[in-house]
């Protein structure tokens, strides 16, 4: 007796159908709706393994989040990303100061000097020459 991993609606199926139909789709979709497909038919995890190109461990998990989520299993959760160092009033500060004379002893602006003045003067905590240079290239 083979174990049914995932039991599909006919609404899923017939979304899961159209999606395959349309031929446009990220490959990790495609390998899910796929692998949803052949394990709703009944397949062990290994014969799915082969067709779908997954791994037994991500068919486990896909017919889990199937379970909990329905078709959102097929997506991707979005990512946090890097947390913003400096918002938009430390830009500004740093555009006002970039506009500003160079300090005395210098002929103009440099990346460092601008990120060393920035905390000195407390607008921020930490920033890299490299990230002022980012800043200003987007402000010009």
């Amino acid at each position: 007796m083979e174990k049914q991993h995932v039991k599909l609606s006919k609404s899923d199926k017939s979304v899961l159908h159209e999606l395959l139909k349309k031929g446009s789709m990220k490959s990790r979709t495609y390998k899910r709706a796929i692998g949803l497909l052949e394990l709703n038919k009944g397949q062990t995890l290994k014969s799915v393994k082969s067709i779908a190109l997954l791994s037994a461990n991500s068919l486990g998990k896909l017919a889990k989040r199937y379970k909990s989520e329905g078709l959102g299993c097929l997506y991707d959760n979005p990512r946090p990303g890097r947390p913003v160092k400096i918002d938009q009033s430390q830009q500004d500060q740093l555009t006002l100061l970039s506009c500003s004379e160079a300090p005395e002893g210098y002929s103009q602006w440099s990346l460092r000097l601008l990120a060393d003045k920035m905390v000195e003067l407390g607008h921020c905590d930490s920033i890299s020459h490299t990230q002022v240079g980012n800043v200003l290239k987007k402000r010009k």
